[in-house]
């Protein structure tokens, strides 16, 4: 199987643009050849690493967000996260296009890097960022989020493991994924010149506290849609 490719473009009113190619590979769904050869001492494992990472330094010396987010921080700090900006994200089967502001684009860039890292505890979004979808609000996050965890159980029952139809355990992935976005905005204060992508992660980390907090409340909302199961 060929490498998934999405790209996202960043075109501004200078008629300056950015590119950035997302290759996931096709098997383990982790970024390809995103991480440049020499990184900034931020990226350091142990430099504010997270309280519940489980990772080694001695094995991994570099924490695979940080180390996958330096390209992304490289090309936007000269901008502020209120900057416009024409975004258009291209994959094999469409194109998606929306003026938005440079937070939020970057939010929508670094959410897809950040889940195929190869960070275990952003491991657990791997299948949203195969099907992901650009700028998502709070609604379409939650369906795919809610419905991404329910058909792992799915396969998890196949497998005869203990599943789990309360929505805990997302709640608990949504949790962990705070901590990670706290830490990493951490990192960022220390390396940022501008606020573009610690903005970007604050964003994130806003998604997943209203998720983590109001899981069923969330789900509410959208059992309208269910009526004819109903």
């Amino acid at each position: 199987m060929d490498a998934t490719t999405i790209r996202y473009c960043f075109k501004f009113g200078n008629n300056e643009s950015e590119v950035f190619d997302v290759h996931l590979d096709p098997e383990t769904l982790e970024v390809q050849g995103n991480i440049p050869d020499i990184l900034p001492d931020w990226t350091n494992l142990d430099f504010f690493q997270c309280p519940h990472c489980p990772l080694d330094t001695n094995v991994y010396p570099y924490c695979p967000v940080a180390a996958n987010l330096v390209n992304i921080l490289s090309r936007f700090d000269s901008l502020l996260s209120y900057h416009q900006t024409h975004l258009v994200v291209t994959t094999k089967d469409r194109i998606i296009s929306q003026v938005t502001t440079v937070q939020r684009a970057v939010s929508s860039l670094s959410g897809l890097v950040m889940a195929a890292s190869g960070c275990p505890q952003t491991a657990f979004f791997k299948p949203m960022a195969r099907f992901h979808l650009p700028l998502a609000n709070n609604e379409e996050t939650i369906y795919r989020a809610a419905s991404m965890y329910l058909l792992a159980q799915y396969f998890k029952q196949k497998e005869g493991k203990e599943i789990d139809f309360s929505l805990k355990g997302l709640e608990d992935i949504y949790n962990n994924m705070r901590l990670v976005n706290r830490t990493m905005a951490d990192r960022l204060r220390e390396a940022a010149k501008s606020d573009s992508l610690l903005n970007a992660i604050v964003q994130l980390d806003i998604y997943a506290q209203t998720l983590s907090a109001f899981i069923e409340e969330s789900l509410k909302e959208i059992r309208y849609l269910f009526d004819a199961y109903l």
